[in-house]
């Protein structure tokens, strides 16, 4: 485990150094492009006679679980970091289309691309069951915080877009993966489907998540507010991450979404009630850090899953139909409640084009899709997905911010 976590941290620097030097992309963008062209020279240089180098790295890949990593380990500290610097006011007086994105926008999306997946699928050849094309339609549906705040900021959107998708993609991976997970237990039949009882399981996981979050960070925030010293209030904050995502595991509530309110509660009441100028200093430093580290060791990882992806004709001829229907999907997911409370609501013009192309999918649906059990849908499945989270990333991630620019030049201001 410390030979893999070495490799990967000195890969990680040496991409973002290239980067740096030479793409000069978004760091995260950069390390994942540069990582993948490695990935395609491996498995060049191995169909053209020297199968050595490609699959000693091969071995070295699958021995990283990657849905692993990142659910049970990455995805607490990178959701408590973006959550930490979410404005809470902001937040509040915008919770309703947030509200409305993380939750009726997840289901529309999930049922609109199963729909959609299962004739694609059917049209190439591929036989995939009904829960299986639900599977997919749930993991290709979250969008990624991370990868796309920066470039928004760029870009300079108005500030009521960048709250909008900040606080859905927070809060649409915790309820993404407690839809993903009922759903993997009726697919693997090990929970009942009657729409009471999974409304029951769906509740169970979410709000209890989210009250496990809430309670532990109360516990971190009255810990912090009784003692100065940056040492130990930032080690609480890791210790309220790490600790509080091992017991959401035990307790079998939303991991996800425990973080997700600790970090809330922590970065608003917890950073202006109970930390010191010098704390507060301390504490975005270290968590900027944790956050920029942790999500380029992320996409350099998405990059090199590459090498253990499998492809097929037919798997690749759904990836690249899927990728244009995972995009109207969205459209549809976002425009639908939009146009319904747009008579109570002010929103920003132009946001569900916005909102849209900015839905960034990132390495959790990558992480979903490992999870899946053995079978002959899983490649499938996953070849697919690595395809429409390719082509989210590289083409929406470095076309957003002029998109942004492009589409809001003469659009009047509004604070929705």
């Amino acid at each position: 485990m410390l030979d893999l976590i070495a490799l990967l941290i000195t890969l990680t620097a040496a991409l973002a150094y290239l980067n740096h030097r030479t793409l000069k992309l978004p760091n995260a963008i950069g390390v994942m492009a540069i990582a993948l062209l490695l990935s395609l020279l491996m498995i060049s240089l191995s169909e053209l006679g020297f199968p050595g180098l490609e699959r000693q790295v091969e071995a070295t890949v699958r021995t990283i679980d990657f849905s692993y990593v990142l659910m049970q380990g990455m995805l607490s500290l990178l959701l408590f970091a973006g959550a930490l610097h979410v404005n809470l006011d902001d937040l509040v007086r915008r919770r309703v289309p947030i509200g409305v994105l993380a939750t009726v926008g997840v289901v529309i999306s999930t049922l609109l691309i199963a729909a959609a997946a299962r004739g694609v699928f059917s049209l190439v050849g591929i036989e995939m069951p009904w829960i299986y094309c639900l599977l997919f339609g749930a993991l290709i549906s979250p969008t990624d915080p991370i990868a796309v705040m920066g470039i928004l900021k760029a870009a300079r959107a108005p500030k009521g877009l960048e709250v909008k998708i900040a606080g859905e993609s927070l809060f649409n991976d915790g309820v993404v993966v407690v839809v993903f997970t009922v759903l993997l237990r009726i697919a693997a039949g090990a929970a009942p489907v009657s729409a009471g009882q999974v409304a029951m399981l769906f509740a169970e996981e979410a709000l209890g998540g989210a009250l496990l979050g809430v309670a532990i960070g109360y516990v971190a925030y009255r810990m912090l507010r009784s003692i100065d010293s940056y040492q130990v209030e930032v080690l609480i904050t890791l210790a309220l991450v790490l600790g509080g995502y091992a017991l959401a595991r035990r307790l079998h509530v939303s991991g996800p979404l425990a973080m997700v309110a600790a970090g809330l509660l922590i970065g608003n009441h917890g950073r202006r009630l109970a930390m010191s100028e010098k704390t507060r200093g301390h504490l975005d430093t270290f968590w900027e850090l944790v956050d920029e580290t942790l999500n380029a060791v992320l996409f350099v990882l998405i990059g090199i899953e590459l090498i253990v992806v499998t492809f097929t004709g037919a798997s690749l001829s759904a990836a690249l139909l899927l990728v244009p229907v995972a995009l109207l999907a969205r459209f549809v997911a976002v425009g639908m409640p939009f146009w319904v409370m747009r008579r109570w609501v002010a929103f920003t013009p132009r946001a569900v084009e916005v909102l849209t192309w900015g839905g960034i999918r990132g390495g959790i649906s990558v992480a979903l899709a490992l999870s899946l059990p053995q079978g002959p849908e899983r490649p499938v499945i996953l070849a697919v997905t690595y395809v429409v989270v390719l082509f989210s990333i590289i083409v929406q991630g470095l076309s957003l911010g002029r998109f942004v620019r492009w589409l809001l030049r003469d659009a009047p201001g509004a604070s929705g």
